[in-house]
């Protein structure tokens, strides 16, 4: 299978490569950079540059999963950022694919568990509505770019992940050097649901869609298991062995990081992969405890 992969230096795209580079898949790159290396296709795609359109004809599948980073404090300057590495370049790789007498027959495009907004405890299937705010709407203006590839007659999978346990960045990254030192803690209320997915079952969701061409459309990338802040704090505290006393209030979430803290820190989203369950799909971490201690410990 030929595969072509853009945002391949993040943290997903790196692990998704290291996991299938076998002699099943032909990998090729869309980069930013014009650093040395086979098989890599530069590209501009808010500048609406690609260096060999020619290149991307005859591609098995495109994996997207290009985006600015979400975190930070969501300046006027940072959400047109975030905005714009989404939708514009979705935008700007479709437009390729309808100049291709052989586009891709599958385009798998990046989205986020973001799309339902702060939902409180309601459970969150693929079939749930778009919720309010800035991170629902970007993701909302995000897949319909990306479903326009589907009048080209290319299957579309929306793949709205949620958040992703990696040693290597994300949320995991982020806490652990704070929990190692006993500094971790509940944010807020610790009652907002947090639905996250491992970085091997991200990549094993994203090889299991590609071999799978029944599943189409938005498909939720998260554990079957949703937990609590409160609960997630006390299952990383005790993989670690160290105590978890510190609790950051909500109103210094809102304080030292803004209107992003508010929307992810403090948010909650209850939501199930239910389209991957009834397809088949079998999870290598259904349970919080034992992902963090294949993570950390191994």
């Amino acid at each position: 299978m030929k595969i072509l992969i853009s945002g391949s230096t993040g943290t997903v795209g790196t692990h998704l490569i290291n996991a299938i580079s076998s002699d099943s898949f032909e990998i090729w790159r869309l980069v930013r950079s014009r650093a040395g290396g086979d098989n890599l296709i530069f590209w501009d795609p808010e500048g609406g540059r690609v260096d060999d359109p020619d290149l991307l004809e005859g591609f098995d599948a495109a994996v997207h999963l290009s985006g600015e980073n979400i975190v930070g404090r969501w300046t006027k300057k940072k959400k047109n950022s975030i905005r714009r590495s989404r939708v514009l370049s979705t935008r700007y790789l479709v437009s390729l694919f309808s100049g291709l007498q052989n586009p891709p027959k599958t385009f798998i495009c990046a989205s986020a568990i973001g799309y339902y907004g702060d939902r409180g405890e309601e459970r969150l299937t693929e079939r749930s509505a778009v919720g309010s705010g800035f991170l629902p709407d970007v993701c909302h203006e995000w897949e319909n770019e990306a479903n326009k590839a589907s009048d080209l007659g290319v299957r579309v999978i929306n793949l709205r992940t949620g958040a992703v346990l990696s040693l290597k960045g994300g949320m995991l990254g982020s806490l652990l050097p704070l929990f190692k030192m006993g500094l971790g803690g509940v944010v807020g209320s610790g009652g907002q649901y947090i639905s996250w997915v491992s970085i091997e079952d991200l990549s094993r969701i994203i090889v299991y869609l590609l071999e799978h061409g029944e599943v189409t459309g938005p498909v939720n990338a998260v554990s079957p298991n949703p937990v609590t802040n409160k609960q997630f704090t006390a299952t990383l505290a005790t993989v670690l062995r160290k105590p978890a006393w510190f609790a950051v209030p909500a109103f210094a979430i809102r304080l030292f990081f803004g209107e992003m803290g508010r929307y992810t820190m403090l948010a909650s989203s209850m939501v199930f992969p239910e389209k991957l369950i009834s397809s088949g799909y079998e999870f290598l971490h259904e349970d919080l405890g034992s992902a963090l201690e294949d993570i950390i410990l191994r």
